[in-house]
């Protein structure tokens, strides 16, 4: 059974998903030791992608537009690829990764080696305050508790192909499944098909094995900084609006503001 991560990485007019890629790359090979392929549908010898083993081409798949606190800016939200990963991956077990999720242990060598066909995060937590994200665990005007599309691990099985499979489905649905969930926003989320697909194909149970931690997740309205390898800091304000700081080394984490995350990749 062949094992490797799989990236996904398509620019916009902000962020530099490739360089994001190439950076997760380097921390799988470090943490993991197992091969990286990144699909893009940037130019394959682009000198970023020699840090990664095998190049994927495809067509960008934009799933509308999006805000990022961050930037300050409304951005082409090109992520509706994702759909496409058991179709893409050129390995037997296969860990799915966000570009900008930060790989600083060998923690996800755990879900690598268990005996499932496919895993992922149900509960994320804000590390500013170390709370549940409340809001964006659920969806929908009904609060449909959400499975997070940030990390996924999944081996070739026919329960593996049947969550691709629907959640391409619901992509080329997407406004009928608006309309049946109740999603106030157009934009289409790999995270709310995640959680659609493994509700149609667990019999609407939403039985599925669970990632047994946290997704920890650093918000975009703080400012992230690194010092040094596996080495992380966020500064913040709390609810009484004083100014916090926290630093933690060897976790693994989603950077969801993308734009101290490219200036930490810069800085290396």
């Amino acid at each position: 059974m062949t094992t490797g991560a799989l990236i996904f990485a398509f620019d916009n007019e902000q962020t530099d998903y490739v360089g994001m890629a190439a950076w997760c790359a380097d921390n799988v090979h470090r943490h993991l030791n197992i091969p990286v392929a990144v699909v893009t549908d940037c130019d394959p010898t682009d000198p970023q992608l020699k840090r990664v083993d095998k190049v994927i081409t495809a067509a960008s798949n934009s799933g509308g537009t999006r805000y990022f606190e961050d930037y300050n800016q409304t951005v082409t939200w090109n992520n509706a690829a994702r759909v496409d990963a058991y179709t893409l991956s050129p390995w037997t077990r296969t860990l799915v990764l966000d570009a900008d999720y930060v790989v600083a242990s060998s923690d996800l060598t755990a879900i690598l080696k268990c005996n499932t066909d496919f895993m992922c995060h149900k509960t994320a937590v804000n590390l500013a305050g170390g709370h549940a994200l409340t809001g964006l665990n659920v969806f929908g005007r009904h609060n449909m508790p959400m499975y997070w599309a940030t990390v996924m691990m999944f081996r070739r099985s026919n329960t593996a192909q049947y969550i691709f499979d629907c959640m391409n489905m619901i992509r080329d649905n997407w406004q009928h499944y608006r309309d049946l969930y109740q999603i106030d926003k157009k934009t289409y989320r790999n995270d709310f098909a995640l959680t659609i697909a493994i509700g149609i194909v667990s019999g609407h149970t939403g039985l599925i094995d669970q990632i047994p931690w946290p997704l920890m997740t650093a918000m975009p309205d703080t400012v992230l900084t690194s010092n040094g390898p596996d080495y992380y800091t966020i500064n913040y304000m709390d609810s009484d609006q004083k100014h916090k700081t926290l630093g933690w080394a060897g976790m693994d984490f989603h950077a969801m503001g993308k734009r101290h995350l490219e200036m930490i990749i810069a800085s290396h």
